[in-house]
């Protein structure tokens, strides 16, 4: 099982307040550069410009944002732990239903392990990045600026984390998400949520490029006989249970058009008039159990799966459009958002699109029993952490 230890965070220095706000971004990979140059607008410590480096060309923007993390730390903005630490991190936020929720999870630093050696499990398939983004970034700052999602199989770790301990900063993002750290570094409590963690696998949510980035890194740290903080990356781990969760769908975008796309897919769907689509949409997805096809003008046709074409298929939508597509020669590209996907058709960015429904408890609870992979993309999990609330040194 996987070693999940504490260490001496680097945070943002809270002198009379512990509101970081104007700190923080959303995940680099979820916000294009007209919102991060908001970001870093709102304050020249902002952590965009750490995380998310365009101020220079080439490989030069990584050394920018090690330098400046040095100056910061020289500076006295950011500052680190006297002690390791772990890092409780709770999240208030309203659902999609309109009830108001607090989930909690704890950032430590998870093991690194190899692939298929199991303890630190994926979800799903990854799509390919060409870019070494986060590897160069890793290897300049020698920092983790950002987490990995991890959820753990052990019973009783949100019970855990239930007891409050050091608010050492809070933040309000877009959303109107309030999220809250709190600091633990009672040597007790620190055994306790360390040996709950290891009982069991970690499976991956959120952030399997950065767990590969941190295997590439610890290996090349090995090489170079460099620090022992390459064996273990900064993860947030909350508990793998449904009041833990808030799963929302990523849509799929295609190359085909609607016509060509829909004579393939009524072969194994059962297709009736959805009108104009919507954020009313899902719900009336939900309750017919079907998917969405778009079109660029707007409008839906609801997709009911037929189960005698989906034999042997997991019960996901992302499954059976991978399946119903298999012969089919496309590309597709991934959106979150009813609304963003209708605006994407709209500009042309993609030819059709396809509304999907999130990827239920049950089945994310199956990759980690068995190891069966999901399709890339098929689970956003929101609401996204916050970038900046907390760091960690890999020297």
């Amino acid at each position: 099982m996987p070693r999940f230890e504490p260490f001496a965070a680097l945070r943002y220095s809270t002198s009379g307040s512990t509101d970081i706000t104007a700190l923080t971004s959303a995940p680099y990979d979820v916000f294009d550069e007209d919102q991060r140059a908001n970001y870093a607008a709102t304050d020249p410590h902002n952590i965009v410009l750490l995380d998310y480096p365009i101020d220079a060309d080439g490989p030069s923007r990584y050394q920018l944002s090690a330098d400046r993390l040095n100056e910061w730390r020289k500076s006295g903005h950011i500052v680190s732990d006297d002690s390791a630490t772990f890092s409780i991190y709770r999240m208030t936020f309203t659902d999609e239903a309109g009830t108001e929720r607090t989930t909690v999870g704890v950032i430590g630093a998870l093991e690194v392990v190899d692939e298929g050696a199991g303890g630190v499990l994926p979800h799903e398939r990854t799509t390919p990045k060409a870019k070494t983004d986060r590897l160069d970034l890793t290897i300049a700052t020698h920092a983790n600026l950002s987490p990995v999602w991890g959820l753990s199989l052990t019973p009783g770790l949100t019970a855990a984390l239930s007891e409050p301990g050091e608010l050492v900063a809070q933040c309000t993002d877009e959303e109107g998400v309030h999220h809250v750290l709190e600091r633990v570094s009672d040597p007790a409590r620190i055994a306790t949520i360390s040996r709950l963690v290891s009982e069991n696998p970690v499976l991956i949510a959120d952030g399997h490029h950065r767990y590969a980035i941190s295997r590439t890194f610890r290996d090349q740290s090995r090489t170079a006989g460099s620090p022992q903080g390459a064996e273990l990356t900064m993860t947030y781990v909350a508990e793998l249970v449904q009041e833990q969760l808030s799963v929302a769908a990523i849509h799929r975008l295609y190359d085909i058009d609607n016509a060509a796309l829909l004579s393939v897919l009524a072969g194994h769907y059962d297709t009736a008039d959805a009108g104009k689509v919507g954020s009313h949409t899902i719900s009336e997805m939900d309750s017919r159990g079907s998917l969405c096809l778009v079109s660029p003008d707007g409008t839906g046709t609801f997709l009911t799966p037929r189960a005698d074409t989906f034999a042997g298929v997991r019960d996901m939508d992302s499954a059976r459009l991978e399946h119903a597509l298999r012969n089919t020669e496309h590309s597709v590209s991934y959106q979150h958002g009813v609304n963003e996907v209708v605006n994407k058709l709209a500009a042309g960015v993609a030819a059709s699109a396809i509304l999907i429904r999130p990827v239920s408890l049950t089945e994310i609870r199956r990759t980690a029993d068995t190891g069966e992979l999901m399709p890339p993309k098929s689970t956003f999990f929101t609401p996204k952490l916050r970038t900046g609330m907390v760091m960690r040194d890999l020297n």
